[in-house]
């Protein structure tokens, strides 16, 4: 119990530390006693004397943004490890099984055209989109292959990740003007520029609630690492966790896609460097792989900020950079596993 007390307390002090350095750092470097101030200030109403634009860039700009980029890659992290337990892959994750380029495609449908008449959000419209291309990567898997043929899942997850890619751009050539093309590209390779504080009000409560789901059915993605047959032997109601789950992938996915754009690799490189420290044990990797995956992702805005003077670089280029050489590795090694 104490040890159990313990990890979540370093857990806790290792996310506010690394939100706090990912406030302080940027173009115009601000003390850490100056963020605790302004937070005491907006809080607590303590009253320090601050001036107004390191305090207004703190709590508008920086605070906002360091806390949707924590939500988004504890979020994609979390879903890394629900795709690649349920389907057995190491190289599962939102980005290779299409779920994140359906998103991009239906929060561009709703941003562009309007579809839904204004009834349809940008979040409502990447969900869609991300079970439309979930779905579509099922079918397309089942009729190459064996039903528990994970290979043909990851292939298929491909094909459609370059299906709705092509489908995102068509729409932006056909429908958007110059000034929204660019804005929508940047957009889709992760931004979290324009991100403020009601994006932290969606963005912080779905990660959390992702990962309570997730962790409510650790014993069964436990069960889920021996195969689909050993868990139904084990009691559990496999079609009914693989809906709750991968429904949960694809909403908690939308969602963060909907607010920052398609970042890679997130939940592809985490809870293989999570595995490594922790073992394979759901109850321990997941809530690891959410630190690790919001860690991970506030670094990477930091240095989109501060690698290139007075430019922003867009995050998902950097998490590309990092992502790219661990997913080669891991081909080799499962290659050489062989």
């Amino acid at each position: 119990m104490m040890t159990t007390l313990v990890r979540t307390l370093l857990a806790c002090a290792t996310l506010l530390i690394t939100v706090i350095l990912g406030v302080s750092i940027g173009e115009t470097a601000i003390e850490p006693s100056v963020v605790f101030q302004a937070l005491a200030n907006k809080l607590w109403a303590a009253g320090h004397v601050l001036d107004p634009i390191d305090e207004g860039i703190v709590w508008n700009y920086r605070l906002p943004r360091a806390l949707v980029a924590a939500a988004c890659g504890a979020g994609l992290a979390t879903c890394g490890v629900i795709l690649q337990s349920l389907l057995r892959n190491p190289l599962a994750d939102p980005y290779l099984l299409g779920i994140s380029a359906g998103a991009s495609t239906g929060a561009v449908l709703v941003a562009l055209l309007g579809v839904g008449a204004g009834m349809v959000s940008l979040s409502a419209g990447a969900f869609l989109g991300a079970v439309t291309a979930f779905a579509l990567v099922m079918v397309l898997a089942r009729a190459s292959g064996p039903p528990s043929g994970t290979g043909q899942i990851i292939l298929a997850g491909i094909a459609g990740s370059q299906l709705f890619n092509a489908l995102t751009a068509f729409l932006i050539t056909k429908s958007a003007s110059s000034e929204q093309a660019r804005g929508i590209m940047f957009w889709l390779l992760g931004n979290l520029s324009g991100v403020r504080w009601p994006a932290v009000w969606l963005t912080v409560p779905v990660a959390v609630a992702g990962l309570a789901v997730c962790l409510w059915h650790r014993r069964a993605l436990d069960a889920f690492t021996f195969g689909v047959d050993s868990a139904a032997a084990l009691g559990v109601p496999v079609r009914q966790v693989q809906c709750v789950l991968i429904g949960c992938a694809a909403l908690v996915t939308a969602v963060m896609v909907s607010i920052v754009g398609s970042i890679g690799f997130v939940g592809l490189v985490i809870p293989h460097a999570a595995r490594l420290l922790l073992g394979t044990g759901h109850a321990r990797l997941l809530p690891a792989s959410a630190l690790g995956g919001a860690v991970f992702l506030i670094a990477a805005d930091v240095l989109s900020r501060t690698l290139i003077k007075g430019q922003v670089i867009p995050v998902g280029v950097i998490t590309a950079l990092v992502g790219a050489p661990v997913f080669a590795m891991i081909l080799i090694g499962r290659r050489n596993a062989r």
